[in-house]
């Protein structure tokens, strides 16, 4: 097949064609040579260098509306972009954050590796880890956002026998979202049974090579940490996982939160 009929070339229909279709007289329309995507062929499906085929986004533009409403990011975060992000002046640990987040957004599929989002409260690793889902929706990319104590807290709840969802259920969108954000990750109480479920879900994604992003509050340098460290709140199986899933990414600076009760 010659290229140019997989282009979509503007034409302009005659008058006399709107005509003879009734209701379009005296009106020139333009329209596509042909409506195959000029990049998927049709087919519905790209190749990404190393990590075989996937859906290609021309096949999710209708679905937009449903993928924004099933990635449940908090209303608190609905407004979320990398555009309006605003690092610290003189911060060159939120600038540097951004330009990853920034990176991931755009060269996404042909990412490898999550960020692990690492820092005090309101220093912006939400907002990040937020407005990366978003601009991946934009995309056409399937994520989902949980707050990691709301998603115990779900799991708890579908072991009450008249819950309508078994854990099963529960966890089946969290290993296959496409992009998953885990925010608060340590946050909760590091309970035998809490390790468990955290390691059962990073090594689900793990194992599948799924892209996922993680904020917490905890670091890794005991010096700067204070009492605990990620790796004591989370185990040392469950850290080491994460180096290979994610880049560590420190994120320094004074709670914005504070500026707001003046």
């Amino acid at each position: 097949m010659s290229a140019r009929f997989n282009k979509l070339t503007p034409v302009e229909v005659p008058r006399e064609a709107g005509a003879a279709r009734g209701g379009l007289d005296g009106i020139t329309q333009t329209v596509a040579e042909t409506t195959t995507c000029p990049n998927c062929f049709g087919s519905g499906m790209e190749v990404v260098a190393g990590k075989g085929a996937r859906r290609y986004h021309c096949r999710t533009q209708g679905s937009r509306a449903e993928l924004i409403d099933a990635a449940r990011v908090p209303r608190r975060y609905a407004v979320c972009s990398l555009s309006n992000y605003r690092p610290a002046d003189d911060n060159g640990s939120q600038l540097r954050a951004f330009k990853y987040a920034y990176r991931l957004v755009r060269d996404y599929p042909a990412v490898e590796r999550g960020l692990l989002f690492t820092g005090p409260c309101g220093v912006g690793k939400t907002h990040l880890s937020a407005a990366i889902l978003h601009g991946l929706l934009g995309k056409g990319i399937g994520c989902l956002f949980y707050d990691f104590g709301s998603l115990l807290r779900e799991i708890q709840s579908s072991y009450n026998p008249e819950s309508p969802l078994s854990e099963v259920q529960v966890l089946a969108p969290v290993y296959g979202a496409e992009v998953l954000v885990l925010d608060e990750l340590g946050a909760s109480k590091p309970t035998d049974w809490v390790r468990d479920m955290m390691m059962q879900i990073v090594n689900a994604r793990y194992n599948e090579k799924r892209l996922t992003v993680f904020t917490t509050n905890y670091l890794d340098d005991r010096r700067c940490a204070g009492d605990e460290t990620l790796e004591d709140r989370i185990g040392v199986r469950l850290r080491s996982r994460l180096y290979e899933m994610c880049r560590t990414v420190v994120v320094e600076g004074e709670d914005y939160r504070r500026r707001l009760d003046v």
